[in-house]
């Protein structure tokens, strides 16, 4: 007796919810590097995503929503990068944790500055409040005052110190890009730590 073909698994005709999510981000996000956001319909972020129309509509009301989304998964990943820096240091150890925040907070946005650009600041007006209140600072405010609580520095302001140092450090990179080709990575998170922990009088 002949046994009966095995039938071929193909691929799955759904896919998980999260998943096609993350398709149809990945698929803006290049689409918004490529062309920019204001020339990217949800058409051309469907068929990119190779799904209908209607399943954009599943996931995100408007092209808007996406874009926060996007922004949204920026952060958190850039979060989650300072956050990994800062634990290789070990516990208690306030200066590398310092140093290794602001290393990484330098090469990350160095890593993405076009795509942090694309999707910051082609559309959005200023915000001023988002200038002084985001998560980036709110992670910084935490290591600054546990360090300050440890006597490795001095921030008798923690927060008002966080928004000041994330601007300095902001600006810094921001001039070092639009001053030079091909920047010297080391030279630059140097003088950025060495002018922070100085602000500190970091011990």
């Amino acid at each position: 007796m002949t046994a009966a073909p095995v039938r071929a698994r193909g691929r799955p005709r759904t896919k998980p919810a999260e998943l096609r999510r993350e398709e149809l981000l990945d698929a803006a996000q290049q689409l918004f590097l490529d062309k920019g956001i204001g020339a990217t319909s949800i058409d051309d972020i469907a068929s990119a995503a190779h799904v209908a129309k209607g399943t954009f509509y599943l996931y995100f009301p408007s092209k808007e929503a996406l874009l926060h989304a996007l922004q949204e998964r920026f952060v958190a990943g850039f979060l989650e990068r300072l956050e990994l820096a800062m634990e290789s240091c070990g516990p208690e150890r306030w200066r590398p944790k310092l140093q290794a925040w602001v290393r990484t907070l330098i090469e990350g946005y160095l890593d993405n500055v076009r795509l942090h650009d694309v999707i910051f600041h082609e559309t959005q007006p200023y915000d001023r409040h988002a200038m002084s209140s985001n998560s980036v600072i709110d992670q910084l405010t935490t290591l600054l005052d546990n360090g300050a609580r440890a006597g490795a520095w001095l921030a008798e302001e923690p927060r008002s110190t966080a928004v000041m140092f994330f601007h300095a450090l902001h600006g810094g990179v921001d001039a070092a890009i639009a001053d030079s080709k091909k920047i010297n990575r080391a030279k630059l998170v140097h003088n950025i730590t060495t002018f922070i922990e100085r602000a500190l009088s970091a011990t």
